[in-house]
């Protein structure tokens, strides 16, 4: 296995990251990458997990036979550790990967103040692992999406202090940001954010309805799914006439068009997708996009408003079409599932409907164009109410309920 080819081919797609190692881990690539930090406070990305993994790491194991794909992966804060020669020091990096304490962080000086301290007694509240000062708030101490959302409206309700998104890039670490509240804080409390009041706010975009257009896409889709692709439907009685939260598992870029031929059409003309800028915002799905009753999303900009503006169908009695996944499977494997949608279903009190959609990986792989003429078939399970669940346990109830039924009836079998 040539892992110098590999760590250069890996390198050749993104700025981002400064330097990495590819050894062999439990018989396969395993990758140590040292991100470039400065590049990605330019590009003003906050999701570094997302971005390294999905542009970077996927987009090679996309390219190559499943021998040489790349396993595992560790990010570092720190350089890779070096030979006296400059060269990687293979032993270091082993010893490293065997540690139990992989992540351990030493003991520091933390500032004697009650904003540090109201500070860090908030983020106690989302993360278990140690917080000190150079903790860095993704890499270290594992926030999110939504946990950035929360961290926004948590300093502008307990300080005073607005943080523009922009300038977030360059306050990730906890002390970084502490010195940014201190220099502007207002006050000093500590109020909780609430998601069904961050939810609730009003917003001055609108949606915009194409009910005709929807109708139309749905007539012309589906007889052509049904003939090359042999789709099969199955429990499409399980669909409410109710607003719900529609949640598929995610094989291929053909899943939310075959929602959307599949929908009733009544349904159709009161849901609306919700799907990332990046990929449907392109010159050739712009279009589509815009009169598709579709949401786009960026996972790095305005991260509050994006929120609210996804729960907008859901204020208007509509249906919201969501991947739980967040990204389309590289292997046939579920991802885990994101909370944002489960968060929904509870904020709103609206069933979630899971759906299986099975053999659109085989029709199109991630990387290919050309989608080939596979049987796919769409299963509709119960809807899942949101009853007395809290938002991680709905996540894991549905996607529990989805692999459950892949594994029982997979096409691929």
């Amino acid at each position: 296995m040539d892992l110098e080819k590999i760590k250069n081919r890996v390198l050749s797609l993104t700025r981002y990251i400064k330097d990495i190692a590819i050894i062999e881990h439990n018989h396969h690539p395993f990758a140590l990458i040292y991100p470039n930090f400065e590049a990605l406070k330019e590009a003003k990305i906050i999701n570094i997990q997302e971005e390294l993994r999905w542009y970077a790491i996927e987009l090679y194991n996309m390219e190559v036979e499943e021998a040489q794909k790349i396993k595992g992966y560790k990010i570092l804060r720190a350089p890779l550790p070096k030979t006296a020669s400059n060269r990687v020091d293979l032993a270091a990096i082993e010893e490293l990967l065997n540690s139990k304490n992989m992540s351990e962080i030493s003991d520091e000086d933390e500032p004697d103040d009650e904003i540090y301290a109201t500070l860090k007694s908030y983020i106690s509240t989302i993360t278990k692992s140690k917080i000190v000062p150079s903790s860095h708030l993704e890499l270290d101490l594992g926030f999110d999406s939504l946990n950035y959302v929360e961290l926004f409206v948590f300093i502008e309700q307990s300080f005073g202090v607005k943080i523009d998104e922009a300038a977030f890039s360059g306050l990730m670490n906890l002390k970084s940001l502490y010195m940014f509240i201190l220099k502007n804080t207002q006050h000093v409390d500590f109020v909780k954010p609430e998601w069904e009041k961050i939810l609730g706010e009003k917003i001055d975009e609108k949606l915009i309805y194409s009910p005709i257009i929807m109708s139309l896409y749905k007539t012309l889709l589906f007889p052509l799914f049904k003939l090359y692709f042999r789709l099969e439907i199955v429990n499409k009685e399980n669909i409410p006439p109710y607003p719900c939260i529609i949640a598929p598992s995610h094989q291929s870029m053909l899943d939310g068009f075959l929602i959307e031929s599949i929908l009733p059409y009544k349904t159709l003309k009161k849901s609306f997708f919700l799907a990332y800028k990046q990929v449907f915002g392109t010159t050739l799905l712009g279009p589509i996009s815009k009169h598709g009753q579709t949401i786009l999303i960026d996972a790095n900009v305005d991260l509050k408003h994006t929120m609210q503006l996804c729960a907008q169908p859901l204020r208007e009695g509509n249906s919201l079409v969501i991947f739980p996944e967040g990204a389309r499977t590289r292997d046939r494997k579920l991802l885990e599932f994101r909370p944002f949608f489960a968060m929904l279903s509870k904020t709103f009190n609206i069933p979630i409907l899971p759906v299986v959609i099975d053999g659109s990986y085989e029709a199109l792989q991630t990387g290919k164009i050309v989608p080939r003429p596979k049987k796919i078939r769409v299963t509709f399970l119960k809807p899942i109410f949101p009853k007395d669940f809290g938002s991680s346990e709905l996540a894991k109830i549905t996607r529990d309920a989805i692999e459950s039924e892949l594994e029982r009836n997979s096409v691929s079998l």
